[in-house]
């Protein structure tokens, strides 16, 4: 299965987006307080979604750096509860 063959459920809230400085991956994204320099409040949405880094796309990422680890069912589960970790534990409101 290819990336272009797997959908990750996203919810499209934008925690993941409003805490880039949490993961060493995201933190070069920080505006400066934690929000990506691509994220639009006004529509909640990546303003550079079609050229969005591999680390912003679940699936690609998946496939280039954590396929031989782990299922893809165990990476989607993984990327779930952390996102709802984000959406409860953050201070920006959703």
């Amino acid at each position: 299965m290819t990336s272009s063959s797997r959908n990750f459920p996203c919810y499209q809230c934008g925690a993941c987006c409003k805490q880039t400085h949490l993961s060493e991956a995201t933190q070069y994204l920080s505006r400066g307080d934690g929000v990506c320099i691509h994220f639009s409040e006004t529509t909640n949405r990546c303003t550079i979604y079609a050229t969005r880094p591999d680390v912003c796309q679940v699936a690609l990422f998946y496939e280039k750096h954590l396929n031989t680890v782990m299922s893809w069912e165990q990476y989607v589960e993984m990327n779930l509860a952390y996102c709802l970790y984000l959406k409860n534990n953050l201070k920006h409101e959703y």
